[in-house]
């Protein structure tokens, strides 16, 4: 029997493994269940990516939510993760559910679920779910319908949210002055989501946008994963190179994170990323309110909220954390280092669509480059170098092992490259302060077998070792 396990946005799994139909229709029973703990009936959106046969699995789960008395709005086509948020309250849904393994690798799928606000759901109710998922020896608690028959009774419905998300986009940025922008990019989707949607977004206009990686391949070429970090952004960027892009913009493959390469082509790695956005809010928009960050994420915030007169909110990783805080505190932006991002006024969700067009918008109302605004930004708060390196956990005795060398550290006797540990942090992970200001931040994935060592530091010579010593601390 396969026990399924949610981790930080649903039930991810290798396909033909773990990840097959009839447990993907015992994970849709169980979120039927939770659904109607809260009420009989309603609208539940459902949509799917582009890895292989994700549109089967998506009609798989509108059968059975169909089975369980909702009206499932089904996506015609593979459907940008934000814009699926986006579309739960436009359509006054319950929640919904993405077929995607987001930045996995080819192998795997994944079962992604939304609140009806559009968010994450809490990890709370991420338990709910995974006690009301029947027994694989309880077919019968399956309830479903035939999919021809959902279409034909009007159960299952064709949708497409396209519309309704552009029109709400235009509501959040000015998007004329992009539109006619001298300005030459190079857009890698890839091979997710994301494909076309900035193309079409910024269509009729002078700007020219390059799309890589956009057509549907579920072997993902030229990468090892749909994840916007090196090395599976080389190739976008040799691409930008040759062309003479003025700048790189990625998107992961359902779209809800992004990243970024300069007029160098240079990788600009994602908490440098959400410094700019931070910036690009605060001092070129005008704009005030709290920040919310996740503890993995930069402590450039911290300089700008103090600069600017903002809170700034840390929170353990995962939107499920991001969201809830940036609702009660009715936040400006949030963000994780996995290059997620989310905005005041849009889905307590990240949405890598918006957060490319905001940093296309900063780059024209100041009329600089990347490099230019890094430089803008490091003269504020000062140069910041991050790093991060993840394990694959083997086995269990292999995670155990790991947390009982952490368990046993005491911070005021360990140094990390010659820096002396202030404060160890045990709110999600084990994230290690140091005397200058830097981090280091050992921490078991939610959503993967890794354990991922991160730091954050002000001297670039030094992240090489401190990531060795951080591996080091776990017998790696």
């Amino acid at each position: 029997m396969t026990v399924i396990q949610f981790g930080t946005d649903g039930w991810r799994g290798r396909m033909a493994d773990t990840y097959t139909f009839a447990n993907v229709r015992r994970c849709a029973q169980g979120f039927a269940s939770h659904l109607q703990r809260q009420q009989a009936g309603g609208n539940v959106v459902v949509g799917f990516d582009q890895r292989f046969q994700s549109e089967a699995f998506a009609a798989t789960v509108a059968e059975v939510l169909a089975g369980n008395g909702y009206r499932v709005y089904l996506t015609t086509g593979p459907t940008p993760t934000p814009v699926i948020s986006f579309a739960i309250p436009h359509t006054s849904a319950l929640g919904g559910v993405n077929i995607t393994a987001s930045h996995n690798p080819p192998e795997d799928n994944g079962f992604k679920v939304r609140d009806a606000r559009g968010g994450a759901i809490s990890p709370a109710g991420l338990q709910r779910i995974e006690a009301l998922i029947p027994a694989m020896d309880s077919p019968s608690h399956i309830r479903s319908v035939p999919f021809a028959q959902g279409l034909r009774e009007g159960t299952i419905q064709p949708f497409n949210p396209a519309d309704a998300y552009r029109e709400h986009l235009v509501q959040l940025i000015d998007l004329a002055p992009i539109r006619q922008a001298a300005l030459h990019v190079l857009v890698d989707v890839m091979w997710g989501n994301g494909a076309g949607w900035l193309s079409d977004i910024l269509a009729g206009g002078k700007i020219r946008i390059d799309e890589v990686h956009a057509a549907r391949n579920p072997a993902f070429p030229e990468m090892q994963r749909p994840e916007p970090v090196p090395p599976n952004v080389d190739a976008g960027l040799a691409m930008a190179r040759a062309r003479g892009a003025d700048c790189t913009l990625f998107l992961d493959g359902d779209a809800d994170r992004c990243g970024m390469g300069d007029e160098n082509a240079q990788f600009v790695d994602q908490l440098r990323v959400y410094g700019l956005l931070a910036y690009y809010f605060l001092a070129i928009r005008g704009e005030r309110g709290p920040i919310i960050k996740t503890l993995s994420t930069t402590s450039m915030l911290d300089r700008l909220g103090a600069i600017y007169d903002v809170p700034v909110h840390e929170t353990g990783v995962g939107f499920k954390f991001v969201a809830p805080a940036m609702q009660q505190e009715q936040a400006l932006i949030g963000g994780e280092e996995s290059g997620g991002y989310a905005f005041r006024g849009h889905v307590p969700e990240r949405d890598g669509i918006l957060a490319n067009l905001y940093l296309l918008d900063l780059m024209v109302k100041t009329g600089k480059k990347p490099s230019v605004l890094l430089a803008d930004l490091f003269a504020l708060v000062q140069p910041h170098h991050y790093a991060r390196r993840d394990v694959r956990l083997t086995d269990e005795s292999m995670k155990q092992d790991a947390i009982a060398r952490l368990e046993a550290l005491q911070a005021e006797n360990l140094t990390l490259a010659g820096r002396q540990v202030t404060r160890l942090d045990r709110t999600d992970g084990y994230k290690f302060h140091l005397e200058d200001g830097g981090w280091v931040l050992v921490r078991f994935s939610g959503t993967e077998p890794l354990i991922r060592v991160y730091t954050e530091i002000s001297d670039p010579a030094l992240t090489a070792s401190i990531l060795d010593e951080g591996l080091a601390l776990i017998g790696q």
